[in-house]
């Protein structure tokens, strides 16, 4: 049997995914954390990196992170704050091309979250750019 496949789901995969799909974590960003899914559009890999954030899955914002803008020391960094803010609902605003068949796109959002007790908002427009084939977070200058 196979664990990974075949137990029944545990209470963080039957909840609804952070990233506000209306789909089960399981069914929505599971599959991208574990390596078994890819992204098929920009939206997609932006939720599962704000689920990632969510979930502290700092090698996933890694390895999802484009080469081009991927800093050395993203991982070190991403460990020392990655336990700082916590995550509270996400909105869409916006998204410009990053379909199945584009190559760049474009996801502007509204992530909300708490850090120290206080309330904050980031609000970005991230860049989405394909690396051998693959959808990758650019940066948040669009």
């Amino acid at each position: 049997m196979n664990e990974a496949t075949e137990r029944p789901a545990g209470p963080r995969e039957s909840s609804l995914c952070p990233c506000k799909s209306r789909e089960t974590y399981a069914n929505c960003c599971l599959p991208f954390h574990l390596g078994r899914a890819k992204p098929d559009t920009a939206e997609q890999l932006m939720r599962s990196r704000y689920s990632a954030f969510f979930f502290r899955l700092v090698d996933y914002l890694v390895s999802s992170h484009h080469p081009d803008t991927r800093e050395k020391d993203l991982k070190t960094r991403l460990e020392e704050a990655i336990h700082e803010p916590n995550w509270r609902f996400l909105t869409i605003l916006s998204s410009s091309k990053g379909g199945p068949d584009d190559k760049v796109g474009k996801v502007e959002f509204v992530a909300e979250y708490f850090e120290d007790g206080q309330p904050h908002e980031l609000h970005e427009r991230s860049r989405f750019k394909r690396h051998k084939g693959v959808w990758k977070y650019l940066d948040g200058k669009g």
